[in-house]
């Protein structure tokens, strides 16, 4: 089989792939690595003294939440002392967003590829302001995730069980054809997230307050959605992967460190280069000196054919990361150059209902020299300040001139 039919059926695999959202469960209910005192994070493997700001708070705020240490320096002193063991989500079929930080006792959603079988794992989103997924560990950041885990989490979960769960694919069609582009923009994916599940709430057990508390919890967050849609995304990425000769990659994810990629036809390897800082628009008071470089494992959206990718339908992201509409129509059919397919049920409306550019060719990156666009939030490079603005950015290039000469490699194309 040559390249462009293994690429065909890589991207067979990912468009075909249906992710339902099936429940809530425990983290080391599902993922049996979380069993141990280990701790799951974005992007491709690193330990410790090569974290970045973000990453270490979210790991000292895990840590505090585990009960693992009584106070930071504690936390700190035991994550750095090789205690803990520090995995990549994308490891154990997981992502998260920014830090992307997953511990043994917290919920996570549960995504089952229903054409496929296989499943997908990330947790809940905690909002704006101070969170853990920026790195903030302060007592509320820690009080707010354990009513998440404790009071909403167990009510979603009997919302979603009696919906006979959510189609994540179906929701996120709907929601490009509402002016989301699922990355960074999922207000209108959010609204239909609260309110499919907000009848079965109504219903559940909990008293009064704790319902309405939850639904506005869901209803008031316009990235509730992205943390299902995250995990939805790599049940149809890792559908795809493990195509033997495929050029086409199958997970973008960042660290705060280093930005790496995998693909489908070179097995578990991860290419890695130092992650860029992004282009965008600051919050008030904050500038690029302030910012990390690029961290999470959002870019799963992206590989699936979503975010930048789908920027086209969601013109008006571009006041959140600077720009034009038109820039959002350019940044859609530029990456059309770099995909080898479209897909069938992520269209989007101004380009007369096209399918989203899906299935990022490494080839075709390495030779046009365009790598992918990706949207994205900034995070301060100090832990627990937080989201400091919102912009653009790109991988760096040579990641996939090193997965290319794998490629060659393996493959014995020299």
């Amino acid at each position: 089989m040559n390249a462009n039919q293994a690429n065909q059926q890589t991207i067979e695999r990912m468009i075909g792939a249906r992710p339902i959202l099936k429940t809530i469960a425990q983290a080391s209910e599902v993922i049996p690595a979380l069993r141990e005192r280990r701790l799951l994070h974005a992007g491709p493997p690193i330990e410790w003294d090569r974290m970045s700001g973000p990453l270490r708070g979210a790991v000292i705020g895990a840590t505090l939440f585990e009960g693992w240490a009584t106070d930071a320096e504690a936390a700190e002193e035991l994550a750095s002392s090789g205690a803990i063991d520090f995995e990549p989500c994308h490891h154990h079929g997981a992502v998260g967003p920014m830090a992307g930080v997953t511990s043994p006792s917290m919920a996570v959603y549960v995504i089952e590829n229903q054409t496929h079988g296989n499943l997908a794992f990330s947790n809940l989103n905690e909002g704006y302001g101070k969170v853990l997924r920026y790195g903030a560990y302060a007592p509320e950041v820690l009080d707010k995730l354990r009513w998440m885990n404790d009071e909403m989490g167990p009510i979603v979960k009997v919302a979603i069980e009696a919906a006979g769960g959510l189609d994540i694919r179906a929701l996120l069609a709907e929601a490009l054809h509402m002016g989301d582009e699922g990355h960074n923009r999922n207000k209108a994916g959010s609204l239909l997230f609260a309110k499919l599940l907000a009848p079965y709430i109504a219903e559940s057990s909990a008293d009064a307050a704790t319902r309405r508390k939850v639904v506005e919890f869901l209803g008031d967050n316009a990235l509730s959605v992205l943390n299902p849609v995250m995990a939805a995304c790599k049940a149809m990425a890792d559908a795809g992967h493990g195509v033997e000769g495929s050029t086409l990659v199958t997970a973008m994810a960042r660290n705060g460190t280093d930005f790496g990629i995998r693909v489908s036809g070179l097995g578990t390897d991860w290419f890695t280069a130092p992650a860029g800082i992004p282009e965008g628009l600051y919050f008030s008071g904050f500038s690029a000196a302030d910012a990390n470089p690029d961290i999470g494992d959002s870019t799963i959206t992206e590989t699936a054919g979503i975010g930048a990718f789908a920027m086209a339908a969601a013109p008006a992201i571009v006041q959140f990361v600077s720009g034009k509409p038109q820039d959002a129509l350019d940044a859609t059919l530029e990456m059309y150059e770099i995909t080898f397919g479209e897909h069938s049920h992520f269209t989007i409306p101004p380009l007369d209902f096209r399918g989203s550019p899906t299935g990022i060719d490494i080839r075709r990156v390495v030779e046009l020299g365009i790598t992918p666009r990706v949207n994205t939030g900034i995070a301060h490079r100090e832990a627990g300040v937080g989201q400091v603005g919102a912009g653009l950015v790109r991988p760096p290039i040579e990641i996939f001139e090193q997965a290319l000469l794998a490629y060659a490699e393996r493959y014995d194309l020299g």
